[in-house]
């Protein structure tokens, strides 16, 4: 027999889901990682339902924060591999030093350089902003002691920092 608790997160579940991998979705333009993001986000959820005061919330909250993580993590990982790229392909199969296919190879240089070329576009604040979060790992507070701006100012910048490039990659 369900307890109301775990009706309740069905029913959450049902009602929401659709527009949390909307919203995921939006945050990383990749379907499997919203899917996935969505997924681990509702198993934190069941864990800690009876926590948490406001589901709705905390689920797109969590969302975003997975959203964020994820982009931040392969923002790293993209702009760190530029170096490995050129080696030499240590396999005869066609697989790369990384175990990455020769077309996804290219297909990640080609997207870190138009990320590159479209964060050089920004202006030196969002630049800024960026540098902060994505590459120094920075919290809200902290980027809003270091620049002066509201923490609010902060984070509702990133996020349209970050809709803009997803549109323009």
């Amino acid at each position: 027999p369900l307890s109301e608790g775990e009706v309740t997160l069905r029913t959450l579940f049902e009602s929401e889901e659709s527009a949390l991998l909307r919203y995921a979705f939006s945050l990383t333009g990749r379907r499997a990682v919203a899917e996935e993001i969505v997924q681990e986000v509702f198993l934190q959820l069941h864990a800690r339902w009876a926590d948490v005061e406001s589901p709705r919330a905390w689920l797109f909250r969590s969302v975003r924060n997975r959203a964020f993580h994820h982009l931040r993590k392969s923002q790293r990982e993209i702009l760190q591999s530029d170096e490995v790229v050129d080696a030499p392909s240590a396999k005869s199969n066609d697989i790369g030093p990384g175990g990455e296919a020769p077309e996804a190879q290219v297909l990640r240089m080609e997207t870190a350089a138009a990320l590159r070329q479209l964060l050089g576009q920004l202006s030196e604040t969002d630049r800024q902003l960026v540098r902060l979060k994505y590459f120094e790992g920075l919290k809200y507070r902290e980027i809003s002691q270091r620049t002066g701006l509201t923490i609010s100012n902060v984070g509702y910048r990133l996020h349209h920092i970050l809709k803009h490039l997803a549109s323009k990659l």
